[in-house]
Parts: C-alpha cells; sequence; structure tokens
C-alpha cells in the first residue's frame, strides 16, 4: 500500500499493518489519519501473523531502531562470528557517525615537496634522538598548521548552531591520531605554538608510546582545536578522513615517496628530477569553511613543510 516514509514510520510506532488501512489519500495514498484512525478504530489490534521459526522469532524480538536498516540473517548463507564492540571502537564508532552526520565535509588535496625537509631530518636526527625525540613529518607538521591556524582563525573555531555563532579558540591545542590495538585513538599536544620543534618531538614520541600502552588520560585527549591524521608511517597514500567533531577541519597524510618531478623555470630551462613528494588532504566543515578558504590554508601549510627555514622564520 502506498504511503509516505514518515506514515510508514508512524504506522510502525502504532503496530498498524498499512495493508488493512482503508486509503484515503490521492492515488490510492495511504494518510497519517488514515493510520491514526485505524489504529483508534481497531484498538491497535491486528491479526497474528502465522507462527515464524525460531530464528525469525529472536530477529523480531530484537529492538528496531528507527532510520537504521536491520541486517539480513547472515548466518543463512555460512558460518559467522560476532565480536563484542570494545569501549575504544565503539567510542570511536559514536564519534565518526557523529562527525558524518553533523558536518557537511569538503575535502581539498595537495601535495608538499618534503626533499628539503629530508635533509634537514637526516643532518638533525642524531640530535634529536640523542634528547629522547623522534623527528617525524607529523612533528613538522604540527608546527606548519599551528602557524596557520594563527593566519586563519576560522579553522580553529567550532560551530554554535545553537546560539549561531562560531567559538574562536585562542589557544592552539593539536591532536594527533595514533593507531593502536584498539582502533585509533587522538591525543593532543598542547600549545604547539608555544613549543620549539626539539620539543614536540619528545613530547609526541612519549605521547604516542603512552597512547598505545594504554595509559594516556581521558585529560590528555580533550581540549583539540584541529587534528591531524598520517597514515605515511604504514605505507598509506592519500586519503580523505573525518572530521574530529567538533573541530572544523582535519589534515591527512601521506606516505612520502621519491617522484620524477619537473622543475626549474622557462627562463632557465625545465628538467626532471627525482624528489620526495607527499600527499595532503585537508578537510573541512562547509557550514564554516569554504573551498576560497582551505586552499589559502592549505598552500601555507605545503609551502612551510617544503622550505624548513621560512617554517622557522614564521613559528610564533
Amino acid at each position: 500500500m502506498p504511503a509516505s516514509p514518515a506514515t510508514r514510520r508512524l504506522a510502525r510506532e502504532l503496530g498498524v499493518d498499512l495493508g488493512r488501512v482503508p486509503p484515503t489519500g490521492p492515488g490510492g495514498l495511504v494518510t497519517a489519519e488514515d493510520v491514526r484512525g485505524f489504529s483508534q478504530k481497531k484498538g491497535k489490534i491486528v491479526e497474528a501473523p502465522p507462527a515464524a521459526a525460531p530464528a525469525e522469532r529472536l530477529e523480531e524480538a530484537r529492538p528496531i531502531v528507527v532510520g537504521v536498516p536491520r541486517l539480513p540473517d547472515f548466518s543463512k548463507w555460512g558460518p559467522v562470528e560476532r565480536v563484542p564492540l570494545r569501549s575504544i571502537r565503539k567510542a570511536t564508532a559514536k564519534q565518526m557517525a557523529l562527525a558524518w552526520s553533523q558536518i557537511p565535509h569538503v575535502s581539498n588535496h595537495d601535495v608538499a615537496d618534503m626533499t628539503k625537509l629530508g635533509a634537514f631530518q637526516k643532518k638533525h636526527k642524531a640530535e634529536i634522538d640523542a634528547k629522547g625525540g623522534k623527528l617525524t613529518h607529523t612533528v613538522f607538521a604540527l608546527k606548519a598548521i599551528a602557524t596557520a591556524l594563527k593566519a586563519f582563525p576560522r579553522f580553529n573555531g567550532s560551530i554554535d548552531t545553537e546560539a549561531g555563532e562560531i567559538v574562536l579558540k585562542h589557544y592552539y591545542h593539536i591532536g594527533v591520531a595514533v593507531a593502536t590495538e584498539d582502533g585509533l585513538i587522538v591525543p593532543v599536544i598542547r600549545d604547539v605554538d608555544r613549543k620549539s620543534v626539539a620539543e614536540l618531538s619528545i613530547e609526541m614520541k612519549t605521547l604516542a608510546e603512552k597512547t598505545r600502552a594504554r595509559k594516556v588520560t581521558l585529560e590528555e585527549l580533550q581540549g583539540g582545536t584541529f587534528s591531524i591524521t598520517n597514515v605515511g608511517p604504514m605505507g598509506g597514500g592519500q586519503f580523505v578522513p573525518i572530521i574530529n567533531y567538533p573541530q572544523v577541519a582535519i589534515l591527512g597524510m601521506g606516505a612520502a615517496g621519491m617522484k620524477p618531478v619537473v622543475v626549474g623555470t622557462e627562463k632557465e630551462g625545465f628538467r626532471i628530477e627525482p624528489r620526495l613528494m607527499m600527499p595532503l588532504v585537508l578537510c573541512i566543515d562547509h557550514r564554516v569553511l569554504d573551498g576560497a578558504d582551505a586552499i589559502p590554508f592549505m598552500r601555507m601549510v605545503v609551502e612551510l613543510l617544503e622550505d624548513p627555514e621560512q617554517l622557522f622564520m614564521m613559528m610564533t
């Protein structure tokens, strides 16, 4: 029997069989009033369906969540195993579903030439290692992002839809996704703008180890204003991350690799050189930010990563 989704939902809630409701709407459409009237007339009593098999009765006994399709019985086609969602994975699933449902995502893709930064890393690796740090691409991305956030403050905000306002934060606490056996956890590095690259390299390594050992505290997971997720260490390429609600942007980093790149100028002549190239993806909340915001923000991040001297000169 034809009926709108809202009418079908009402019928389910009232326990009414739509097939038994006389339609009064145009073209034989069952209306919400038809359903309510039939429910009152019949006292919400419908004919009992034929006796169900045990598996079907078990399926019917489960509560139905409106708007979420019921899964089929996969065991009809072969053996299955049910693994419970543990606390971290359950929290991640809830947070990602919330973020995806609330935020209209837009992504901006780019690539950074990390050749100079790679040379800088090799030059200072022993020094940083001796201090207990690790000079990764993520560490430099932290500084580049903090600098860009000051130049583009809306990226460091959140939208308050009830108040009709954008909350701009004047602190720079950046979350960094850490892969653990239980899933991704995002501890927060606080006051990134006030810390040196050496300090960040030590803190990032310590916090990542603490997170993987499940010793990170709730306080260390809260208060982030922007997030970075780097799949490069696992060999991942370009991908589109989900914004960490209620933040409004996230940077995804892929694995850097040697690529043939055309360099030079028309005056000097062009040539092909092997360069260390890294894919980047910036995802933004389109309620707060536009492509016209994302492109200059991303270009600043790319330029700072490509030139370590400029990065250090612009750090505040």
